[in-house]
């Protein structure tokens, strides 16, 4: 079966505040032990703060995938992101450390299975939007970061979507959404957001990703960018 890199079927638009960035994606192709099937991760991430302290922050979080599925195979997202957590965890909050850090990620990481047409993937703080015949559906998060926080430390959970040829599956960070601008210096907003990806969804993806960059430097103007921007789209 065609690769995605082969067949050019997506798009990531990233856009860094500063010359390094909190915003991180990861791509990673790997047939865990004892699987007929290789699978497709795919990590929309982003971490506490930009610039430096931010992809500081980004080299833990990749690391820390890496060493889930690669070393650990570990298959399913949920289970990864525990994973994850624990170890984000352990790093910054050292025994006998007095302040308790609460950095961590808000992440979306999808596990793509393209010879049983099926995707499993779990959600931090950010949603997944399921593009299928012009309509869209949003699968909610979990309402926790990959990292310590003031709730209660539950498991991530573990959602399933069955893919169709001519499914879009978008996974985006809050920078898009976040962005001032605009003739009232607003918001940009998830609704807008979502409008536009489902309003050029039946265009090529490099097409997408160009309409996606230059709505945002229309609506931005002259304000500053205040956040990374990451928008990621697939196409089954």
């Amino acid at each position: 079966m065609e690769t995605l890199t082969e067949t050019k079927n997506f798009f990531i638009l990233y856009k860094p505040k500063d010359i390094v960035s909190g915003d991180f994606y990861h791509a990673l192709a790997h047939k865990p032990t004892g699987s007929k099937n290789e699978l497709f991760y795919m990590c929309t991430a982003d971490c506490t703060g930009h610039g430096v302290p931010g992809a500081l922050m980004s080299m833990m979080g990749i690391s820390r995938l890496n060493e889930s599925i690669i070393e650990r195979n570990l298959i399913h997202p949920n289970e990864i992101l525990d994973n994850i957590r624990i170890g984000i965890i352990a790093s910054l909050n050292p025994e006998g450390s007095v302040e308790e850090s609460k950095d961590g990620m808000d992440c979306v990481l999808c596990a793509y299975d393209f010879e049983n047409m099926q995707m499993e993937f779990a959600a931090a703080n950010n949603p997944l939007w399921h593009v299928r015949d012009g309509k869209v559906t949003e699968y909610k998060a979990d309402k926790m970061p990959v990292g310590k926080y003031g709730g209660e430390m539950k498991p991530f959970s573990l959602q399933k979507i069955d893919l169709k040829k001519g499914d879009i599956i978008y996974t985006f960070t809050d920078g898009f959404a976040d962005q001032f601008g605009g003739e009232k210096g607003k918001k940009f907003k998830y609704k807008q957001l979502q409008e536009v990806l489902l309003k050029h969804a039946s265009l090529p993806m490099e097409d997408q990703k160009d309409l996606l960059d230059k709505t945002f430097e229309k609506w931005r103007g002259n304000l500053e960018q205040i956040d990374d921007v990451l928008v990621i789209g697939v196409k089954i």
